[in-house]
């Protein structure tokens, strides 16, 4: 880590919002399987079970719509501060619910929190990152999420043992600690450097730059240096500010706005919580029999989810976002296919007294779907995981950056609300047309890379103006990018020429 161990440091205390998402998709993926959660609530069809696990996707939405405007007016810091207090209501309700409604109720509030915290999070490790690391700081966002899930599978499975409504009160309830423990750790946490200076207050920038960069030396080189690109483009954007959201919509910044919005619809389309929320249920129709079977495949399934973030994390600045997009999508796109011919050739549909249904896979292609998903999760851990909220975060200039990616957010957590809704019933209705849907959208999504999508890896957040000012078909504006590295590297060498000649 070295010189930046102070921006891993706040880089990895505000990951923290991306563990409370996690863990709340993890919890309530076992707990719907849970014997007394299903007691105590009627037995909820998949209709039900649909509207309670998706209620939480739109908090999520209008939280993060909300969230722009709270970043920008109130800063990065308090806006991930004010979310903690509102999930942990949240998960107050939830715990405590007597009825459903209470606990439909619980999980949208708690939503509100989390749409909040997807959003500043991502902004908020970018704006304080040197452009080197921070694909890979904005990754832990992702694999915090990751152990968030993982944490929320075992809690789980050990809580299932316990014969009473403490089996799933108990689990619900525990999310509470981390939110309290980020709301806590953000109070010694800077301010965004960036939102400082948009909000004039340049000498508290210098010292947050000082903190990240140099050890706290106010007056080392790479401080000034950042500290005058971040002021030059704040006067900028200042002259061309966007007032509205409606701005948001008109040249140059839609360019942006589009491929923000469906890079995160996308990194939802590839499946990925139909597997989280649902695997359960899914592990149990392919074959996996007994009341500890399914809670201990999907155990795994947490701990290939956070492994496979890893390599992301390490080597995701040298990889660049389209080359592993695109692998990322090939992966996705095979498993689910193999999964789809396994499950169509060898099932055999019956249907419990309760309406609960069963394909009686053999076991040979049973444990072949099984291997398919746990692959089909690390394709997605090492590529559309990180990637879906490192590019967002990234590309947006400084005055619009919160609006904007509380549009892309929103985004996310639309097309979250309405998977989580009609999963439930597509499983149950199509089951393997269902992985074949999400084939044809992961083998269709690498041309959207290949075409639409520029690099940014290694780019300063300033750079992004030159990166997104050329044709719209990416692949093509490779040449002048080049160029415009090669004259930047000149004029750099020329720089340094110069100073030591003096």
């Amino acid at each position: 880590m070295g010189r930046n161990t102070q921006t891993y440091l706040v880089g990895g205390v505000s990951a923290i919002g991306g563990f409370l998402f996690g863990y709340d998709t993890g919890v309530i993926s076992s707990i719907l399987e849970m014997d007394y959660w299903k007691a105590y609530f009627h037995d909820p069809g998949s209709v039900g079970v649909g509207v309670i696990v998706s209620l939480l996707t739109a908090g999520c939405f209008v939280g993060s719509l909300c969230a722009g405007w709270i970043a920008d007016r109130f800063s990065r810091k308090r806006a991930i501060m004010s979310a903690c207090v509102v999930f942990c209501l949240g998960a107050a309700i939830q715990c405590g619910a007597r009825n459903r409604a209470m606990l439909i109720v619980g999980r949208f509030v708690a939503g509100l929190g989390v749409g909040v915290l997807s959003m500043s999070v991502p902004v908020f490790q970018s704006e304080i990152a040197p452009p080197h690391i921070r694909g890979r700081l904005v990754s832990l966002q992702q694999w915090a999420i990751t152990w968030g899930i993982l944490v929320a599978f075992w809690i789980d499975y050990g809580c299932h043992f316990i014969k009473s409504d403490a089996s799933w009160r108990i689990p619900i309830g525990i999310q509470i600690v981390p939110a309290v423990i980020l709301f806590v750790s953000m109070i010694f946490m800077p301010y965004s450097p960036r939102w400082l200076v948009d909000n004039d207050r340049i000498d508290e920038a210098q010292m947050v730059l000082a903190r990240l960069r140099s050890g706290g030396n106010l007056h080392a080189p790479e401080v000034i240096e950042e500290l005058d690109e971040i002021r030059e483009a704040v006067r900028i954007d200042r002259e061309t500010a966007v007032r509205s959201y409606i701005d948001l919509l008109r040249v140059p910044i839609r360019r942006r706005v589009v491929l923000g919005v469906l890079i995160q619809a996308l990194q939802q389309l590839t499946g990925i919580n139909v597997s989280m929320y649902f695997a359960t249920s899914i592990f149990k129709q392919s074959g996996l029999n007994g009341d500890n079977a399914p809670l201990l495949a999907q155990g795994v399934n947490g701990v290939v989810n956070m492994l496979a973030t890893i390599p992301a994390i390490l080597w995701i600045d040298r990889w660049g976002r389209r080359k592993t997009l695109m692998l990322g999508s090939l992966g996705c796109g095979i498993t689910y296919f193999i999964q789809a011919v396994a499950t169509g050739a060898t099932q055999r549909k019956t249907y419990d007294e309760d309406g609960s249904l069963n394909l009686n896979i053999p076991h040979g292609p049973s444990y072949l779907i099984i291997v398919m998903m746990y692959l089909f999760v690390a394709s997605f851990a090492v590529s559309w995981g990180p990637i879906g909220w490192i590019y967002p975060s990234e590309i947006f200039p400084m005055r619009i950056r919160s609006k904007a990616n509380s549009i892309t957010t929103a985004a996310n957590w639309l097309f979250n609300f309405v998977i989580g809704l009609v999963s439930p019933i597509l499983i149950k209705k199509i089951t393997w047309g269902l992985d074949l849907i999400f084939a044809v959208i992961m083998f269709c999504s690498i041309a959207i890379i290949y075409f639409f999508y520029p690099e940014t890896k290694n780019r300063s957040l300033e750079d992004m103006e030159v990166i997104f000012t050329g044709s719209v078909w990416a692949n093509k504006d490779r040449q002048r990018i080049a160029e415009y590295d090669n004259a930047s590297q000149g004029h750099a060498d020329a720089d340094a020429k110069m100073t030591k000649d003096q």
